[in-house]
């Protein structure tokens, strides 16, 4: 079946292309999404009338997924998870989960355009793409913190820090380590 395509297609054209595909693909898919339209003499001049239309709203398009890229590319997500022995995550951080802190951050994404190729299930930074049309992708930056880390992290390290100073001051003092305890 051959078809002019009228809007871009991943993985099978772009806009004003003649494309051969499967005749149940075209007249269950393309046809019915305005995707595309039958390649006949009369549809080829109807379509050179309303290219420029098309390419206009195609163009519209590809301006506002660049804004939406920039602001991707600033946005920070910091997703904090529970972590079990060995910093090793309960369950993962999946394409839900940051598709809801974009939200949070005032960027509406859909989950199913964000590129995982396997959900993450360690701490750390990671640059996750997100694809907006067929020929541009953003990129957001996720980090994965443990949950309630930096308060752990800082009272471990403030009583082992002041442990050898209580002795140091006790042995100047005269006082042996039993009496201060």
């Amino acid at each position: 079946m051959e078809l002019i395509l009228r809007a871009d297609v991943e993985n099978l054209g772009r806009l004003g292309d003649k494309v051969a595909v499967k005749p149940g693909y075209g007249r269950n898919y393309l046809i019915p999404q305005g995707l595309a339209m039958l390649a006949t003499d009369a549809n080829l001049r109807r379509f050179e009338n309303e290219r420029k239309k098309l390419q206009a709203k195609r163009d519209a398009l590809a301006s506002a997924a660049q804004s939406l890229a920039d602001k991707l590319a600033a946005a920070e997500i910091v997703i904090e998870v529970r972590v079990g022995e060995g910093d090793k995550l309960y369950g993962s951080v999946t394409s839900g989960i940051i598709a809801d802190k974009l939200a949070e951050a005032g960027v509406e994404i859909d989950r199913k355009k964000i590129v995982l190729d396997e959900p993450i299930r360690a701490l750390g930074q990671y640059a996750v793409q997100v694809k907006l049309l067929p020929e541009l992708r953003g990129v957001v930056n996720v980090t994965v913190v443990r949950q309630g880390g930096n308060e752990e992290e800082e009272t471990l390290a403030a009583p082992a820090a002041s442990a050898p100073e209580a002795v140091e001051a006790a042995e100047a003092s005269g006082q042996s380590e039993e009496e201060t305890a």
